[in-house]
């Protein structure tokens, strides 16, 4: 018999930073830091706070969840966004 925690979705909560680096002779968004985190609220400050760091352009936090059976992933639902960040279907 599988233990419950094994079998619980899991949720991701991530900062994620963005920055602007020449490729060629154009500018472009680029991920800059992959942060995790164990809750919603720490992912969202974080965000808040590295959006205001010198040199990083945008900022967002975001969950997913995971499903450790089959190992999918849901799409991100996005908890807050700052500055400068990359478009997503139906902004």
């Amino acid at each position: 018999m599988l233990d419950s925690e094994e079998t619980a979705v899991k949720m991701h909560y991530i900062c994620q930073t963005y920055v602007m680096k020449q490729v060629g002779q154009q500018m472009s968004l680029q991920v800059d830091k992959v942060l995790q985190y164990t809750s919603a609220a720490q992912a969202e400050e974080r965000a808040e706070r590295e959006s205001r760091r010198e040199g990083c352009v945008g900022a967002d936090a975001y969950m997913l969840s995971e499903d450790p059976m089959s190992g999918e992933v849901s799409e991100p639902v996005f908890l807050a966004r700052h500055g400068t960040v990359p478009e997503v279907e139906g902004d």
